[in-house]
């Protein structure tokens, strides 16, 4: 059992003011893993207070001190990997390769690339008779999700500090053990008391707290639309500063010319990976109408890559929903799917053959499905697809942006001048063509109700920044 029933505030684990305490499941086994503690909205005033007065002297320290300090993180990161990538596969789920080669990866590549980006970033600009400052916002909340449990919370945190501000952060109760890594990892390399708080807790009680604090100046939130909503409305009581990285319906268009095969295994993949609880993920797969037949069959006959099973099997390409309450969201979703009148191709309801128990799904794709049906138009956050047609490019762009998110968007094909019409039409922040690799120096973010605001690289250093304009600076 992994009990960790403290806060850590101002570099030290302390006690929670309250006694109740949050059960930690394994999504596999049903099992109970661990326990944290419950935290309190005293639990956050004085994690806030610590950040408060943490910020002054931190947010002068000189910039190579803080790349020093995120390469001496970056450095003890890998130092635990083991742990992160065993805590990772049994709080959320991951299969065990998926663990160390996404989820530990992005995790480690956020404070790398945070370091280099602060070699050459610009905190000033001269501009005819004025100078202008980029200067820390100040003391940052930042909420993270489950799906995603180093990910998110690194690259926020490697561009606070980057940036010069103090945190609070509040990891996602189902799993919180890796954010308590990451504390850990933060304690040994000796991160300045009060720069960086972790209280964990339900987002109802300490997000609430976070989001409505007064001494609190920014919030970064990743999650659901409605959570955002409710921070939004939080922040506005004393106009704080917001960054949204919400949900996501991301189309992936097919061209004509695409290759059948690969168009299918990219598509598969969207959704097989992290189980679909991808907010970027392409759900929406939009396909030539000539090609929709054999598009099906590739899927069926390439489904087989993308085994669903124990996440410690390193076979094991899908694992669990991270929780039942997950499970029956998209149980519900599919079954929502079949009554609006959409087909199941592959997959389908309920847990796959020969497994009885833990949070699993099936892949499942669904063919006939027109864009205004509630699976294609909202968010599922599993392993499910719909496949949509079209018979010319510009019903595929239409139909592409015909949804209240754009966090993302996919394009297979071969024409340049047909993929370039694409990716500059979809309404999204984020586009990728033929499987192009993920650029950590490029920001990441959504159009409407995907969110609002950017991460990685420079984009995501300036979030935690406000530009301060001098006039008439006498010159030296």
């Amino acid at each position: 059992m992994l009990n960790h029933t403290k806060h850590y505030i101002n570099g030290e684990w302390v006690d929670s003011t309250g006694s109740d305490t949050i059960e930690v499941i394994n999504p596999a086994t049903e099992e109970v893993i661990g326990k944290i503690s419950s935290g309190t909205e005293e639990d956050v005033n004085q994690a806030v207070q610590a950040a408060k007065e943490a910020f002054p002297s931190f947010s002068q320290m000189p910039v190579d001190d803080r790349v020093k300090l995120l390469e001496n993180i970056a450095k003890e990161y890998e130092n635990r990997k083991d742990d992160l990538v065993k805590i990772m596969t049994e709080e959320l789920g991951s299969p065990i390769t998926k663990s160390e080669q996404i989820h530990y990866q992005m995790g480690l590549a956020h404070f790398k690339q945070a370091a280099e980006e602060l070699k050459t970033f610009q905190f000033t600009e001269e501009r005819d008779n004025s100078y202008i400052i980029k200067e820390p916002i100040g003391v940052s909340g930042l909420i993270t999700p489950w799906n995603f449990p180093t990910n998110q919370i690194s690259t926020k945190l490697a561009s606070a500090l980057a940036a010069g501000s103090t945190l609070v952060v509040k990891p996602a109760s189902q799993t919180p053990f890796a954010a308590i890594i990451i504390a850990e990892i933060f304690d040994k390399v000796g991160v300045p008391k009060g720069v960086f708080n972790l209280v964990n807790g339900s987002g109802s009680v300490v997000g609430e707290a976070i989001s409505s604090h007064p001494d609190i100046d920014f919030v970064s939130f990743t999650g659901s639309g409605a959570v955002g909503s409710s921070i939004m409305k939080n922040a506005a009581e004393d106009i704080k500063n917001v960054s949204l990285e919400l949900g996501g319906k991301s189309p992936l268009v097919i061209l004509k010319d695409a290759d059948v095969k690969e168009a299918a295994r990219t598509a598969l993949t969207q959704i097989a990976t992290n189980t679909g609880q991808v907010c970027a993920a392409a759900t929406r797969v939009i396909v030539p109408e000539e090609m929709h037949k054999d598009f099906i069959q590739a899927m069926k006959e390439l489904v087989t890559e993308f085994p669903v099973g124990d996440p410690q099997d390193k076979n094991t390409f899908t694992g669990p929903q991270v929780s039942e309450e997950q499970w029956k969201t998209v149980q519900s979703y599919i079954k929502k799917g079949e009554e609006e009148g959409a087909t199941l191709a592959i997959g389908g309801p309920g847990r796959p053959d020969g497994i009885d128990k833990g949070f699993f799904s099936k892949i499942t794709v669904f063919t006939n499905v027109q864009n205004d049906m509630t699976i294609a138009q909202e968010e599922i956050f599993g392993p499910v697809m719909s496949v949509i047609t079209y018979k010319v490019l510009d019903e595929a762009i239409e139909i592409a942006n015909d949804t209240v998110y754009g966090l993302a968007g996919y394009i297979v094909g071969n024409d340049k001048e047909e993929l370039k019409k694409v990716a500059s039409s979809i309404r999204a922040g984020q586009i990728r063509i033929n499987n192009s690799k993920s650029d950590l120096s490029a920001p990441f973010g959504g159009f409407k109700q995907s969110g609002i605001g950017r991460e990685w690289g420079n984009y995501g250093i300036e979030e935690f920044m406000e530009p301060k304009a001098i006039m008439g600076m006498p010159s030296n």
